[in-house]
């Protein structure tokens, strides 16, 4: 769970930041990269230097820079929160995340102001007009600039921070319980998990044609994986193993021409054999493959018993696609 504030100053963001640190949150502020650095320079840390420094990174690097450097400490499993976001592009990279929620923290004015007066810095408005006036500079139309209003139209929530500390405390908590389970990452399908399996499974391919994988799954467990190559034991075709492979790819012979044999085994046959050699039944079974099956393939998937067939891409064979319907074969292009 990641919890982004937005607001004013003096609103109360740190505050609830501190709330959510007690709730075992991990802080992690926008501004920190630009404090380092400044005083690696040895300048001056103000508002204003920040500032003049944030607009120059988001100038230079691209105005989610902050975002994607804070991303960069956001530990997997854990919960953080995320101070402060000024920028819409900021906000628009980590609303690509699931588990991400944009709260705006606000208080109205006069409060604001007294607790600046609270404070007693010397740089700190005194006035409302003041107050004002500091706050009209964070409001940019450009890019690479704060864009507080943008930011704060963009917040999910808003928190209003105008009462005591013990009730800014019940707010953070309720909203931390709210939304605990809705900002957890979904799972996949079935469908989409095995694909992405054999998605993987066809990395290891040695074939120089198009990496293809595929998995046999019952009772939905896997009980073989296949991608295509040469047959075990024989030189891999991307080293010479397979003549066929080797003049197409030096231009003598076309795509699709088989006047030499191809000696690479297709990523079904070879997952429906990988199961016959480990003893595995395939009857009754569900294939996964990257592409629809070939003729060839088509024919051992049919008497190997496999009742369905689930493909990610379309492959020009209305032969195999035709004889896996007649054989009362499912077969199914994943969306």
């Amino acid at each position: 769970m990641i919890i982004g504030l937005t607001g004013r100053d003096a609103a109360g963001k740190d505050t609830v930041a501190e709330i959510l640190r007690s709730m075992n949150f991990y802080i992690v502020h926008f501004s920190e990269p630009l404090r380092e650095e400044l005083k690696k320079k040895k300048g001056k840390v103000s508002k204003d230097e920040l500032i003049k420094l944030g607009n120059k990174w988001r100038e230079i690097k691209g105005p989610d820079v902050l975002a994607r450097v804070a991303l960069t400490k956001v530990q997997d499993g854990e919960n953080h929160v995320l101070i402060s976001l000024r920028n819409s592009s900021e906000v628009r990279l980590l609303q690509q995340r699931k588990d991400f929620l944009l709260v705006n923290v606000i208080a109205p004015e006069k409060i604001r102001l007294q607790r600046y007066l609270k404070q007693g810095r010397d740089s700190d408005p005194k006035t409302i007009h003041e107050l004002r006036a500091i706050e009209k500079l964070e409001d940019n139309d450009q890019a690479f600039k704060l864009q507080m209003n943008k930011v704060a139209k963009m917040a999910k929530i808003t928190i209003v921070n105008d009462s005591t500390e013990e009730k800014l405390k019940e707010k953070v908590q309720r909203l931390v319980e709210d939304w605990l389970y809705k900002l957890q990452d979904s799972r996949p399908d079935w469908d989409h998990y095995f694909m992405e399996i054999a998605e993987a499974v066809k990395m290891r391919c040695n074939c120089m044609s198009a990496k293809k994988g595929a998995i046999i799954v019952k009772d939905k467990q896997i009980i073989s994986t296949g991608y295509n190559g040469t047959p075990r034991g024989i030189t891999h075709c991307n080293e010479g193993g397979c003549k066929r492979c080797t003049s197409r790819h030096l231009g003598r012979i076309k795509s699709g021409v088989y006047s030499e044999p191809c000696i690479c085994a297709h990523a079904e046959e070879n997952a429906i054999v990988q199961a016959a050699h480990n003893g595995s039944s395939t009857k009754g079974a569900t294939l996964y493959t990257t592409f629809t099956p070939c003729t060839t393939c088509s024919k051992m998937i049919i008497n190997a018993g496999i009742i369905e067939v689930v493909a990610k891409v379309e492959y020009p064979d209305d032969v195999g696609t035709g004889m896996l319907k007649q054989a009362g074969v499912k077969l199914r292009v994943l969306k």
